[in-house]
Order: C-alpha cells, then structure tokens, then sequence
C-alpha cells in the first residue's frame, strides 16, 4: 500500500527544511519508496519556496506546489486532485505529531478494510501531549465539546493536524463539501464523513507543541465559533 503526505504551509522557512528531511528520512526506512509528499505552499513570502527548490532537486519523492491563496482547506482540496496513491492525507510540518504514528496509519488501512480514515487525536486518555499550554489545552477540549454539542461530532480531537483517507473516500467527500479555505474544511470532511455513516478510527497521539508559536487565543476561539456556527447551518441545510 502506498501513501501520499501532505504538507500545507505557510511562511515556515524556519522549520520546512527539518520537517522535511525528517519525514522523508522516517519514509525511507519503513516505506520502501511506496510513498511521495507533497508541499502546498499557500502564498508564502518569505523563503519557503528557495528552500523548497532546493529540496525538490534533491529529493526524489517530493514535490511542491504554490498557490497564490491562503488556507489549508484549498491546500487540501488541491492536494487531493493530484493525488494518485491508495492513500493520502496531511500532517504539520513542525511534526508536532510522532512520525512513528504513520506506521499505525498504514497497519489500519492494511488489516482493517472497512476503515475509511484515521484521525489524530489530541484528547484521548491515551494520548500524550507534551509541552501544549493550559490555555490551548482548555480551547481545544472546549472546542471539542461544542462541536459535538452543535454539531454532533463523535470524534474528540476534529482539528488534530493529522488525518488520512483512502483515495475513493475523500475524494467524495470533497465533492459533497464546501469550498472552504480555513482550517474548518478539515472539521467540515469529517463531519460529513459521520453523517454518511462512514467508517472513522480515531487513534491517541505522541504530539508536542511548538514553542515557538505564538497563538492569539481569544481571536482563535471567535474565529472557530464562526465557523462552527456557519458549518451547522450549512451542514442542516444540505441533511
């Protein structure tokens, strides 16, 4: 089984070398080059796109894409277009997520056919998050629960950056969803993805916060409380 990494990213000069380098490191010695990653660069004007010249040349199993809109929700739905493996999904470049996890997701789609997609999560009992801040750990368990108040998620951790599907599923799914470019495109596939009954594990995450992030928390949780509101009008009018 082969999958395809995505990796959104905005002005990450700092941290789009590493990030790389690692994965395609970890890739390389537990996926035998079934594998390619992808880097959708949403208009960045720093020197990602130097970097990631420099990159491409070097590594055979990564491409580059730039866009000249901002948003993972378009990063994605680009993503998905060009995609051609069994599998693919997205992950952060800082790697907050533990790369070993991607031995998890490939062991699930393998041994369990009915599984459609395999969600990240932050907020299991069994997760261990290392470094995250109280006031970030107090929105995303907030966030968590109003989502599935409003709208009815079953998932526990909706915003994890870590997700992947198999080929067939997400390609339904965006045609069924909106053209969202924020971060809420990703809670908006899943949702879809349990209204339609389809087949979601959720497995607790290794993560740890980057500490060089800075995080506008009240402006984040107006910014995610709008979203929520327009995705369940959006979400009971099309039910």
């Amino acid at each position: 089984m082969n999958i395809h990494i995505l990796l959104p990213v905005y002005n990450e000069e700092r941290r789009i070398e590493n990030g790389v380098e690692n994965t395609v490191d970890f890739m390389e010695k537990h996926f035998n080059n079934k594998y390619k990653i992808t880097v959708i660069d949403n208009a960045s004007t720093d020197k990602t796109s130097l970097i990631m010249e420099k990159l491409v040349k070097e590594y055979s199993t990564v491409d580059y894409i730039h866009l000249k809109e901002k948003g993972v929700g378009i990063a994605l739905r680009t993503g998905i277009k060009i995609n051609t493996f069994d599998i693919v999904g997205y992950m952060d470049i800082d790697l907050s997520t533990k790369l070993d996890h991607l031995l998890d997701v490939n062991k699930i789609f393998l041994e369990e056919k009915n599984i459609q997609i395999v969600n990240g999560s932050r907020n299991s009992k069994k997760s261990n998050v290392i470094g995250r801040k109280l006031g970030r750990s107090i929105t995303s368990h907030g966030l968590s629960i109003i989502l599935k108040i409003v709208l009815g998620m079953k998932l526990d951790d909706a915003l994890c950056g870590f997700k992947f599907f198999r080929k067939n599923t997400i390609e339904h799914l965006v045609s069924v969803s909106s053209n969202r470019n924020g971060w809420f495109y990703c809670v908006e596939l899943l949702l879809r993805a349990e209204k339609e009954k389809i087949s979601i594990k959720e497995i607790p995450v290794t993560w740890q916060d980057d500490y060089d992030t800075h995080v506008n928390v009240p402006k984040l949780i107006k910014a995610y409380l709008i979203e929520i509101i327009k995705l369940f009008i959006e979400v009971r009018i099309k039910s």
